[in-house]
């Protein structure tokens, strides 16, 4: 049995892992140069004095390096796991050296997690930094005395801002929350090209086959999804995508996609990734899968695979790698699940690539800033980066990378304004 160790302040697995993270943190931070300008920034400049940020975020390399940032700038800042599997134990324990309390372990249990959820709410945070809106939607529906303490938050995820958004057409949102995987430079380069490099990296370490010549079911095209068909076919993958929206549909057959049901998908799909959001994307197709088809996630939570049902249609499970769950049907077929249905990127590899959470944390770190200066102006309702952070970080990156590009002329800017020009 793993020993844990459990004191005031921290809950992580071996803090005798922290020379080991460490070194993983530094390594990642040398491709997160815009993350260090700004940490550079906030040590000389304080602007997070005063601000106690409760962070439930994936506890990796890259994150260590935004919560480093945030403690540069004055922040008090404790930390736990946004998702059961996805924490590096040994970056839990680095950063609990470096003096940030940290309540993460992998594979924790329900229990534990929200646990966890708890210990971080205990520090009666006036910020939140979430992933998936599982903090925000713990204090609201359980711990409500703790928000006349909350100026703001930030989420990072896709579908923590569908929950965030259904809370406040409800009129269920106590305090703002900016949505930072709104930004351009979030979700346009983290969900594109992290998950779909991170996916793969993920699918291959939990079980090393050939993709070339597979038929690889996407679940969903949205960035994510665009991210991990294009990257599976470059590697040589026959993609077929699944999704409901008309318009997405018809923007995978434009980029050369297989595009059809997940009904018709299932029968000759060797490979299922969803990445949608959204549950039960692959339900009673599960009937239909053919022996030895593998499914996965890479959406946030792990309600996209009917998990409830495949197990109904099994006669025995059993572990035969260490993120791959054999299910025997009745009927002999054999149907494997990669990473107990939870993030495949995360659980089995991990995460994203440092290069573009570099610029979601950038984003991440500066939105707590804005939150922090202009709390007082701010409604109870979900915001979108405000434009200017969103181009700043681009151009730093855009720098970082030794890439110049052109600026509009005045008489540019004045055509370009105007409407008495014409043919």
């Amino acid at each position: 049995m793993t020993q844990i160790s459990e004191k005031p302040g921290y809950d992580v697995k071996d803090l005798g892992l922290a020379q080991k993270g460490r070194d993983r943190i530094e390594w990642a931070a040398l491709e997160m140069p815009v993350l260090s300008l700004i940490r550079d920034r906030f040590e000389k400049e304080k602007p997070l004095a005063g601000q106690r940020v409760g962070a439930c975020l994936h506890i990796t390399t890259e994150t260590a390096n935004l919560l480093l940032t945030l403690k540069a700038g004055g922040a008090d800042i404790t930390a736990c796991a946004s998702n059961p599997l996805s924490t590096q134990d040994d970056v839990a324990a680095a950063l609990v050296e470096a003096g940030i309390p940290t309540y993460a372990i992998k594979g924790e249990d329900n229990t534990t997690y929200y646990r966890h959820l708890d210990a971080v709410l205990n520090t009666k945070p006036n910020q939140t930094m979430d992933d998936g809106c599982d903090l925000v939607s713990r204090l609201h529906l359980e711990r409500p005395e703790l928000i006349a303490n909350m100026i703001g938050g930030t989420e990072e995820t896709t579908t923590g801002v569908i929950r965030l958004k259904a809370m406040e057409k409800d009129n269920a949102l106590r305090f703002p929350i900016v949505a930072v995987n709104e930004a351009d430079t979030k979700h346009m380069f983290d969900n594109r090209y992290g998950t779909g490099q991170s996916t793969l990296d993920g699918l291959l370490r939990a079980t090393n086959v050939l993709l070339a010549g597979k038929n690889f079911v996407v679940g969903g095209y949205g960035w994510c999804g665009r991210g991990l068909a294009t990257r599976a076919r470059g590697m040589g993958a026959q993609v077929i995508v699944t999704e409901v929206d008309p318009i997405r549909a018809l923007e995978a057959v434009m980029d050369g996609f297989r595009v059809m049901t997940m009904e018709e998908a299932a029968p000759v799909a060797d490979i299922i990734i969803t990445v949608t959001g959204n549950l039960n994307v692959v339900d009673r197709q599960l009937r239909k899968l053919k022996d030895g088809a593998l499914i996965g996630n890479s959406g946030h939570f792990n309600d996209e695979i009917n998990i409830a049902f495949l197990d109904e249609l099994t006669e025995s499970r059993r572990r035969v790698r260490e993120f791959v769950e054999e299910f025997k049907l009745f009927d002999g077929r054999k149907i494997y699940l990669l990473a107990d249905g939870r993030l495949l990127n995360l659980a089995a590899a991990e995460g994203h690539p440092a290069a573009v959470m570099d610029m979601s944390f950038a984003n991440q770190a500066l939105s707590a800033e804005w939150v922090a200066k202009n709390h007082g102006k701010l409604e109870n309702k979900v915001y979108v980066v405000p434009r200017e952070i969103d181009e700043a970080i681009a151009s730093l990156k855009l720098k970082a990378m030794g890439i110049s590009i052109d600026s509009l002329s005045a008489e540019q800017e004045k055509y370009i304004s105007s409407w008495q020009s014409g043919t």
